[in-house]
């Protein structure tokens, strides 16, 4: 969790570079879940994912290690927000992917909560709940959704 914290910070400062930190408000409640920031007046979200494979991530969309939180979230989950995506992968192309409220929301009555969401399995850690890979690869390849590339190779990322 800390590291996709810091990763989140790293986000933040490039929005703060690019929209200047009048338009940038970090003053959102913590039970205001999935929503990071404002963005000139609009909540976004901001997700981060690594891998080592070309295959689509799941994304983590709450963290919690508490099953009745895991109930209670998935029962009442619908997307809220604009997301900000970034999937690194080591050795190809990642990116960075602007996926608007409008694309998620199509994407989640499509596949319908129970594709949509992953849920932990019973008995483990549950650790959270996460966006399904199925719906991160349809959220991430939706014409309405915008995408920067990044590679990265040899430890450094490369904006192609």
């Amino acid at each position: 969790m800390e590291v996709g914290t810091l990763r989140e910070q790293i986000l933040v400062a490039l929005l703060i570079y690019r929209f200047g930190e009048d338009n940038v408000s970090l003053d959102i409640p913590i039970t205001e879940h999935g929503i990071d920031i404002e963005l000139k007046g609009y909540p976004l979200s901001i997700k981060t994912a690594t891998v080592k494979s070309r295959r689509t991530p799941a994304v983590k969309v709450v963290w919690t290690v508490d099953w009745e939180q895991v109930t209670k979230f998935s029962e009442n989950y619908e997307p809220r927000c604009d997301m900000l995506l970034v999937i690194v992968r080591w050795g190809a192309e990642g990116g960075l992917y602007s996926i608007p409220l409008q694309v998620q929301q199509e994407v989640f009555e499509r596949l319908g909560k129970e594709q949509y969401l992953k849920l932990p399995k019973r008995g483990t850690n549950p650790r959270g709940v996460e966006i399904s890979s199925l719906a991160v690869e349809m959220l991430t390849k939706h014409p309405l959704t915008k995408f920067l590339p990044i590679r990265v190779g040899n430890g450094h990322p490369v904006w192609i």
